[in-house]
């Protein structure tokens, strides 16, 4: 069974990605500053701060495959804070980037769809990177640390959706969440992306590493599609009412740090790479209920 380091254990999609792959691997959840308990999984402090030190935390745990999805992700403390933005996209990624390549360690670098302008929809592998923001701007950076390190990494651009915990919800847990309640909601009709369940991007992810495949690749879902229209179809699949959904225009919220229109990304490359496409929504929708029946949600809301 091989052994797999997830960086960012505490986090949304380290969590999802654990919850994943826990009954084929030996998952070891880095965590930092919040302690986890995720069952079939084991919770390993680990020191990532300089490269000497990711090195003896790597060390110690004789490791296969790491999974780094440490980093600040919130859009607004990026911007707010430029220095803690870059020190944790681009400086902990290098040194985890060096620290496997040193050790001879598969890496799995998470990165972004929010590296583009926006101009235009569907982005692959090739496009000409162009961030609107400092968020943007230091994954963006981190990409070419961790491949100027090591080019054996394989570097994943991605948005996911999945369950949250007690401390951090997801966009599709604020959705269903809130519709449960009888609560209105206000989501943007002229945002796109292409999203993918967490669990799906695992499992895809799982695939490239099993071709030792290297390089920057997009993993995300086959439909392009608002951020209203997600939540439209949350609504409809979880047989909520999409009525209290309103929908609204990423200019009426002035207070947030300019983003991306369209965000969405090609998965033309990995489709051909696995021979079928990375997921599709329908399906990773109604997967999403059906992790909530068995008891994940439950699960990660009790962390």
């Amino acid at each position: 069974m091989s052994r797999v380091l997830i960086t960012g254990g505490s986090g949304l999609l380290g969590l999802n990605w654990a919850a994943s792959t826990r009954s084929q691997s030996e998952v070891y959840l880095g965590i930092h500053s919040r302690d986890v308990s995720l069952r079939g999984t084991i919770a390993s402090p680990i020191d990532i701060d300089s490269f000497d030190s990711t090195l003896r935390s790597f060390d110690s745990l004789q490791l296969d495959l790491v999974i780094h999805t440490a980093g600040l992700t919130s859009v607004e403390q990026c911007e707010a804070n430029p220095s803690k933005a870059r020190y944790q996209n681009v400086t902990l990624a290098r040194n985890v980037a060096k620290a496997c390549e040193k050790q001879g360690i598969k890496l799995v670098h998470i990165s972004t769809d929010h590296l583009f302008d926006g101009a235009y929809s569907l982005a692959d592998e090739r496009a000409l990177l162009c961030p609107r923001n400092i968020y943007g701007k230091t994954k963006a950076e981190g990409e070419l640390c961790v491949l100027d390190a090591n080019p054996n990494s394989l570097v994943i651009r991605t948005n996911f959706f999945g369950w949250g915990t007690s401390y951090r919800s997801s966009l599709s847990d604020y959705i269903i969440q809130s519709l449960r309640a009888g609560k209105p909601i206000k989501l943007f009709e002229d945002v796109f992306y292409t999203p993918i369940l967490a669990e799906s991007l695992a499992y895809t992810a799982a695939q490239l590493v099993k071709i030792n495949h290297s390089g920057v690749v997009n993993l995300v879902g086959d439909t392009r599609i608002s951020k209203f229209d997600f939540g439209v179809r949350l609504a409809e699949d979880f047989r909520l009412d999409k009525s209290l959904i309103r929908p609204v225009k990423l200019a009426s919220r002035p207070d947030l740090v300019r983003r991306p229109l369209d965000m969405s990304l090609s998965n033309k490359c990995a489709t051909s790479l696995l021979s079928r496409p990375p997921s599709f929504l329908e399906s990773d929708i109604k997967r999403l209920r059906k992790q909530e029946e068995q008891g994940l949600a439950k699960e990660l809301l009790a962390l």
